[in-house]
């Protein structure tokens, strides 16, 4: 490599330290890559970041204190041209529209980190942006029109904590019959046949969580 040649800073983000030794030992094999620093949850990644300035920042979205996506929000009002990529198991659209919106440049599913992650950071580095084109084909497929309302969500997840309409609607103080109605807009968004329908899709595309 040519000494005029700056590698790429990179910071990683992850509460599983076994997955940031793997990262660490796939990028500083790479001749353009150094590996600065790591963190296990949000608030130690704003401290890291601002440490140690890195061009590029890979972000998990399930951690212990803050959420990756409340940390890319963090970090981002500080230094809005941090370049952040997601590192995550989930495919779901709108965990993807969601870290997007928050200013991540890249979105990668773990299960790819071996295959495409230096080209990845390298993309992200450059000024260019990078999903996997499974999930911007998700992505594309649902439109703003499906998106549910905070009230529709609310129901949808004590749906799949196991309430009935009855229940639900006294939980939200709202009555039955608007509980109902709730549900039927539910089904009719995510496409889904019945409850257990919408409380699957709606898990598998990051709409609520367990």
């Amino acid at each position: 490599m040519a000494s005029d040649v700056r590698e790429i800073r990179i910071l990683a983000v992850d509460d599983h330290a076994l997955l940031r030794k793997g990262i660490a030992a796939l990028l500083n094999a790479e001749p353009d890559m150094k590996f600065v620093a790591e963190a296990s949850n949000g608030q130690d990644a704003i401290a890291e970041f601002k440490k140690h300035r890195p061009d590029v920042t890979l972000m998990d979205l399930q951690m212990p204190e803050m959420s990756g996506i409340e940390c890319i929000i963090a970090i981002r009002s500080e230094f809005p041209n941090a370049r952040i990529i997601v590192l995550t198991t989930y495919p779901g659209d709108v965990q993807v529209h969601r870290a997007l919106k928050a200013g991540a440049r890249g979105y990668l599913l773990k299960g790819q980190v071996n295959r495409d992650l230096p080209e990845v950071i390298r993309a992200v580095h450059s000024g260019q942006k990078r999903i996997p084109p499974e999930i911007a084909i998700a992505l594309a497929e649902h439109t703003a029109e499906d998106d549910l309302s905070s009230r529709e969500i609310e129901v949808l997840r004590l749906i799949a904590a196991g309430n009935a309409n009855k229940e639900i609607g006294g939980k939200l103080c709202i009555a039955e019959e608007t509980v109902k109605s709730h549900v039927t807009n539910i089904l009719s968004k995510l496409y889904a046949n019945d409850r257990t329908h919408a409380v699957t899709t709606a898990l598998k595309r990051g709409i609520i969580e367990l």
